[in-house]
Order: C-alpha cells, then sequence, then structure tokens
C-alpha cells in the first residue's frame, strides 16, 4: 500500500468513506472527519508528451479538532485498481481553503506547486483556530488545473 489514504478504502474496491465523531459532554464538542472525492479522469501535457488518468483516483481529506480549533489537517491523493498501476501526477500542488457559513472564502493556504511525478500526492496544514464557522475544504491541482474538491462543514 502507498499510503495512509489507501487504508480507507475497503478490499472490494473505491467506497467513498465519511465519518465523523463527537465525543464529550458539555462544552464544544470533539470531532474528527475524513471523507474522500473521487478525481475525474483526465489527461494532460507534460513536455509535450500526454498522460491520462484513468478512473479510480481520490481526495481524501482529514481534519482532526474541536470547534473552530483545527489540530491537524492532511490530504492526499491515491489510486485503486488499474488507476493505482498508472497514475503518476505531475506538477501538483493541494490547497487547503476557509469559507464562513455564506461560503464566501475568507483563507486561502496554498501549497507548494510540485514539479516531479509522484502517484500518492500528500500535504499536511499546520494546526490553527479558524476566526468564523463555516468549511475547511481541500482542492487538488495537477498543472494548474483543479481536479477535486473536498469540503468538511464546521458548525456549532
Amino acid at each position: 500500500m502507498r499510503n495512509a489514504a489507501r487504508r480507507l478504502f475497503t478490499a472490494g474496491g473505491a467506497t467513498v468513506l465519511f465519518t465523523a465523531v463527537a465525543l464529550g459532554a458539555g462544552g464544544e464538542a470533539q470531532a474528527d472527519a475524513t471523507g474522500s472525492a473521487a478525481v475525474g479522469t483526465f489527461s494532460y501535457d507534460l513536455h509535450g508528451a500526454g498522460v491520462k488518468v484513468p478512473v479510480g483516483c481520490f481526495l481524501t481529506h482529514s481534519i482532526d479538532g474541536s470547534g473552530k480549533r483545527i489540530t491537524a489537517q492532511k490530504a492526499g491523493v491515491d489510486c485503486v485498481g488499474l488507476a493505482a498501476a498508472f497514475s503518476e501526477f505531475c506538477n501538483w500542488r493541494i490547497d487547503f481553503t476557509y469559507a464562513d457559513m455564506n461560503n464566501r472564502t475568507y483563507k486561502v493556504s496554498r501549497g507548494k506547486t510540485h514539479p516531479e511525478c509522484k502517484g500518492d500526492p500528500l500535504r499536511r496544514n499546520s494546526a490553527q483556530t479558524l476566526p468564523k464557522y463555516g468549511k475547511a475544504c481541500a482542492r487538488f491541482y495537477v498543472n494548474g488545473k483543479l481536479r477535486a474538491t473536498q469540503c468538511h462543514f464546521i458548525t456549532k
């Protein structure tokens, strides 16, 4: 297995997984969430050579925290089936974006663009306290084009 994201999928295939756990009595709830979004098939040009990404890749985004406090956040792409054998992403980046309850983006943590080709891109973000409730999203880009988005709502 290439990375921890693959363990989120069942042996039977690409099952989209979402879990949320609320613990504790009184005060703010501890909430952890993991979700996946399919990366659709696409082709792109890399130094004059055509690269095709087949169906079977997923952007998985995990957040740990309590209320507006995020203690850990990561997002990565992993592939299953034939896509695992034939998919590499070049010139990729993962951004984390944060929007308020009215869906207005107020913060973007832009990831580094990685020129090397990688079959299992991964990005972690540092702990932080958000100024507003709303949603936190991971956005996966290849060659500057958005290929997948996965979001979690952060509410009271």
